[in-house]
């Protein structure tokens, strides 16, 4: 009996130091079971005119952070404690987010900022506020990833420079709560997660990983080095030894009249196809004088319906065996070819070598979107040291709202389509946009996720857009296969997501396609009253 006390105590004991250890290990957490009211402070900038509020997930108790309006720029801010260093141990930041009315066109990502000795107010937190890392979920037009994005300094430019993830995961299309989890490791790793799902893995140092890379390449084009007025790129020039053949008609049409076509027996000469409905009679209410001389409105000549035609006939046209085109020397490899020009590299002035990153420290929390949607719940904001604190949380605060959410929203796709033929088109889709995030798809990712969108709004081309997709898959494993080389990469400039002018987060593509609505309405001449039968 003895033993066994003591076993009990020696479990309590280790069970007291592991929940103090998880403590010790979480540097910040908010579930906002509590109104958000004198700890976060919303921004007085002029631009962010949206309302934060403190409101229950839609089906539970659990409040969150709320997004309430639509087409509206929002800003909020929580100040930590204490900065946190990113340099030391792992750090996992983690959130949750729900689109509780969907998502087209809005972001719901994190921003991490540097402490305000670089330069920001709390009362004054906008799209310029200097931050570490960003993360999360945005979704607008062809923008569809979970963002993650490093902004380190240049040791020998002194500038700041914003760090894309290459290929990220695409962002969940349903209206459930998800958890979005990165992970910093201690060796330059970082790992995305959504839903506790490992999406991507990369190293911060690895060009193959960030666009630009942390550390720039050691040669550069020379920028004062020009091509030479003589130099000829023309891999193939015209034969100037060719002459046109004598019997080259040039004139000649692409298209004849058939020659040999006879009218159909029964073609109605006389019918139009045409006639005025003789059903349709002049509305009491028309004004001649306002509405124009009244017609009636045409319908299809009944009498056409059994015969070949109405009509003029017309012999119809064939192409003209006799059809050769303008003419054309043949092409001959260019004797002066000296291939493309490229300038000469130079060494890189800002190149510098790097072990780790320089971590600029979190000192707060931000949200600052641009967003068309309403409805975008934040809830159970972590910052942790250990990332089995992060599982925790995950198992205890977003896997049993989650699993309600899955089992009402499959029971609502039952009910709308008793066939089930909503619920197999979301799995579909669901399949798609993870075959959108394949590596060896990475070029054509944009074009697949474009097709999915459309898909998604219209149910009835799933099959061709799924089909559609598998062409492109097919075509790239041809090339891989049978093409003799990997297929190249494309090199894009980073999404902007901040301060660089190359790209457009998803709140300017919002806020442009606002814009240009507002002109189309204000241009659209008025409608002329309809001529009804």
């Amino acid at each position: 009996m003895g033993r066994f006390a003591f076993l009990l105590l020696l479990a309590f004991a280790s069970f007291e130091a592991l929940c103090f250890a998880a403590d010790d290990d979480t540097v910040f957490y908010d579930s906002f079971d509590e109104p958000f009211d004198g700890r976060w402070i919303v921004s007085d900038k002029d631009d962010y005119k949206g309302v934060w509020k403190h409101s229950k997930s839609e089906g539970h108790d659990d409040y969150g952070l709320l997004v309430s309006e639509k087409a509206r720029k929002y800003a909020i801010v929580k100040e930590l404690e204490e900065p946190v260093s990113l340099k030391d141990g792992s750090t996992v930041l983690q959130f949750e987010t729900r689109f509780q009315n969907g998502l087209e066109c809005g972001g719901a990502y994190l921003k991490y900022l540097r402490p305000q000795e670089a330069g920001w107010k709390a009362k004054e937190f906008d799209n310029e506020s200097p931050y570490s890392i960003m993360f999360g979920p945005d979704k607008c037009g062809a923008t569809n990833k979970v963002h993650f994005i490093l902004k380190h300094k240049n040791p020998k430019s002194g500038e700041y420079v914003e760090h894309h993830l290459k290929y990220p995961p695409s962002v969940p299309s349903d209206k459930l709560t998800h958890v979005y989890t990165a992970i910093l490791k201690p060796d330059n790793e970082v790992r995305i997660l959504i839903d506790g799902e490992e999406k991507k893995k990369a190293n911060f140092l690895s060009a193959d990983d960030f666009e630009p890379p942390l550390i720039p390449a050691k040669t550069i084009p020379d920028p004062d080095d020009k091509k030479p007025e003589d130099w000829d790129e023309r891999a193939k020039i015209p034969d100037p030894n060719a002459v046109k053949p004598d019997d080259w008609d040039e004139d000649a049409p692409m298209e004849i009249e058939d020659e040999e076509a006879v009218k159909p027996e029964g073609w109605l000469d006389d019918e139009p196809e045409e006639i005025d409905d003789p059903e349709a009679t002049k509305p009491e209410d028309w004004d001649d004088e306002e509405d124009g001389e009244w017609e009636a409105p045409k319908i299809d000549n009944p009498k056409c319906e059994t015969a070949p035609g109405c009509g003029e006939w017309k012999r119809p046209m064939k192409m003209n065996p006799a059809y050769k085109g303008k003419w054309s020397a043949p092409l001959i490899d260019n004797p002066n070819y000296k291939g493309i020009w490229k300038p000469q590299e130079i060494p890189n002035p800002d190149y510098f070598e790097l072990d780790k990153p320089d971590f600029e420290p979190i000192a707060a929390v931000g949200i600052e979107i641009w967003t068309m949607q309403d409805g975008i719940l934040f809830d159970n904001i972590l910052i942790a040291k250990n990332d089995k604190v992060a599982e925790s949380y995950r198992e205890t605060t977003w896997k049993p709202k989650f699993e309600v959410e899955k089992e009402k929203q499959k029971a609502e796709d039952e009910s709308t389509d008793s066939d089930g033929l909503s619920g197999v088109q979301k799995k579909v889709f669901d399949v798609l946009y993870k075959v959108a995030d394949i590596p060896f798809l990475s070029e054509y990712k944009l074009q697949i996720l474009d097709l999915i969108e459309k898909a998604e709004k219209q149910p009835n081309i799933t099959i061709g857009v799924t089909v559609s997709i598998l062409v492109i898959i097919l075509t790239v494993l041809f090339r891989l296969l049978f093409g003799g080389k990997k297929q190249p990469k494309v090199e894009k400039k980073p999404e902007v997501a901040e301060t660089s002018n190359n790209q457009s987060t998803s709140g300017e593509k919002a806020e442009e396609e606002e814009e240009e609505e507002e002109k189309e309405g204000t241009a659209a001449p008025p409608r002329r009253r309809r001529r009804d039968t």
